[in-house]
């Protein structure tokens, strides 16, 4: 896997953790530094181990599925971007009473915007991609968006529509990718024209 393609996946993986932290940002108002650091550090740690353990758990049956791994790779981003699709278009407000960057909170919304780089790592143990540059790449790339959206966030006006674009193009991020793993296994190789 190229490293484009793996800051693709990245950017796509981290657009969750963007989502919530401009909700965090405009929620909190004033973000201090403890703030900033509780929340990227975090967010980035937790999308760096998720895909790890996914990767991990598809080792482990990768022998089974060799034949149709790609297929199984492409299924599961396009879940997770079905997903990411869905919950930018309902529009709902998350605003809460606590502070987003501090105890179970953060550990939920962490877990919550990281369960996708789950099945990610499992999707790369099964096309046989290893996971310890993606993870890191994965892991920096949700904390400085994070970083980044909690700033966005604290000033912004237009928070839902923010928001819902993060997602949106999250969400086509793992599509395009899931499309061009299909590619390099020759899937679209049989259409006439090619």
């Amino acid at each position: 896997m190229s490293l484009l393609t793996i800051i693709g996946l990245a950017v796509a993986l981290a657009m969750d953790a963007l989502a919530v932290s401009i909700a965090s940002g405009a929620y909190l108002q004033k973000v201090n530094g403890r703030q900033f650091f509780r929340l990227s550090w975090h967010f980035g740690l937790f999308q760096a181990i998720m895909p790890v353990i996914g990767w991990h758990a598809g080792i482990s049956v990768r022998k089974l599925i060799e034949s149709y791994d790609h297929w199984i790779a492409f299924l599961l981003l396009a879940i997770v971007a079905t997903g990411m699709l869905h919950q930018a278009a309902e529009e709902e407000e998350t605003a809460a009473k606590s502070d987003p960057t501090r105890g179970w909170r953060l550990v939920t919304l962490s877990v919550a915007t990281s369960i996708d780089a789950l099945a990610v790592g499992l999707s790369l143990s099964v096309i046989g991609v290893t996971i310890w540059l993606p993870a890191g790449v994965i892991g920096l790339t949700a904390a400085l968006l994070t970083f980044l959206g909690l700033l966005l966030g604290s000033r912004a006006v237009r928070i839902g529509r923010l928001k819902r674009y993060a997602q949106t193009t999250g969400a086509m991020l793992l599509y395009i990718i899931g499309l061009y793993i299909l590619y390099e296994h020759g899937v679209f190789a049989s259409i006439p024209g090619n």
